[in-house]
């Protein structure tokens, strides 16, 4: 979410806590390599392996793998800052070369919410835009609005076999004082959009409801939301008419923190799911809950760990969650995702605070699938 002062104090951490945050005791699970690279995404691969990055509002490529990177365009877009802690923004480049952003525009940023009403005040705005790129960064053209009033970050934005582009996004209800999740689709890559069905929850709160989906295709042409909630676990949204509308929606049994995850589906056929769980690992039951206007019922609020794991069989089950990194009485949320090539990931982190709430930089690492699955999970 934007509010990070609102977070600590949500979590009971106090800004007195923030002027005296002690040292990192980061701890990496021993198969993970340090990534040596000034971002931590999101990035676009092109074919022959260049990379992609949006730094702040400029286009950047680098063709190191991610040592050095050069300016590609100029700035893009007033209130574009996909560098801005968290999933403010997600970008492509499509099959056709087409380059498609979507994202917050943080020019207009105000968070403004009611303490005594419980609910969003009138001024609160962030809106949702899409703009997009057919000569490589060099223009930019169709800006649009998707969404006015408060929206938030958002980790979906896929193409699919067919061409469509998926975007699956976040929108703070002002009647319902919530969170809604919701998709919009484009046939005709990035030049207009559609929204479907919006999904919702229930709950009342800064951070409660339907938040931060992530999406991924199924080997049967469905599409899978993973939604955040603060219910303990993660939801399921299935679309079989490729993400305009999701009409099948379940609990996932993937127990989660008020956090979100992100999922990318791997060249293996795998998918693979990078998340808080609700509480710390071998413990019994969760030890940190997140209440008063964030949640409307006390939400699991462990975000010290970060954890991943596979499915074989399109999220129906998963492989026992690993512990990728550690900070105690820290934070390490809102994960990204990339497989650099067949079987190696880069996974870091957009919001990292070391013990006390003192801000931190991401967390960047390198691993191999091999490393955490064997033939036949």
């Amino acid at each position: 979410m934007r509010n990070v002062v609102r977070w600590v104090a949500a979590l009971g951490l106090g800004l007195a806590g923030v002027a005296t945050a002690q040292e990192s005791a980061l701890w990496l699970h021993p198969m993970c390599q340090k990534l040596d690279i000034p971002y931590n995404g999101p990035f676009e691969q092109l074919s022959d392996g260049t990379l992609l990055v949006i730094d702040r509002n400029v286009l950047r490529k680098s063709a190191d793998g991610g040592k050095t990177w050069e300016a590609v365009s100029g700035e893009i877009a007033s209130g574009l800052d996909i560098n801005y802690g968290g999933h403010p923004g997600q970008f492509l480049q499509t099959r056709n070369g087409t380059i498609v952003v979507v994202y917050l525009d943080m020019a207009n940023y105000v968070f403004s919410w009611n303490d005594e009403k419980g609910e969003p005040n009138p001024e609160c705005r962030l809106e949702l835009w899409a703009l997009r790129s057919t000569d490589g960064g060099k223009t930019w053209s169709d800006r649009q609005q998707l969404l006015p009033g408060y929206n938030a970050d958002f980790m979906g934005l896929i193409q699919l076999d067919s061409g469509r582009l998926v975007a699956t996004v976040e929108h703070l209800d002002p009647k319902l004082c919530r969170w809604v999740v919701m998709s919009f689709v484009s046939d005709d890559e990035g030049t207009t959009w559609q929204h479907g069905n919006i999904i919702d929850l229930g709950g009342r709160g800064h951070h409660d409801g339907a938040v931060e989906p992530c999406v991924a295709p199924l080997s049967d042409g469905r599409l899978l939301m993973f939604i955040r909630t603060g219910l303990g676990q993660f939801w399921y949204a299935y679309s079989d008419d490729n993400g305009r509308y999701w009409r099948t929606i379940r609990p996932s049994g993937i127990d989660a923190s008020s956090a979100p995850g992100w999922v990318e589906r791997l060249a293996s056929g795998r998918l693979v799911f990078v998340w808080n769980r609700s509480k710390p690992e071998g413990a019994e039951k969760p030890t940190s809950f997140w209440h008063g206007q964030a949640h409307e019922v006390p939400a699991p609020g462990h975000r010290e760990e970060l954890s991943l794991a596979f499915s074989n069989d399109d999220g129906q089950t998963w492989t026992d969650p690993v512990v990728l990194m550690r900070e105690p009485n820290g934070q390490l949320a809102y994960p990204y995702v990339l497989e650099r090539a067949p079987g190696e990931l880069w996974v870091t982190t957009r919001y990292t605070f070391l013990p006390g709430g003192k801000p931190a930089p991401p967390v960047k690492v390198r691993l191999f699938e091999k490393d955490f699955v064997t033939t036949g999970e």
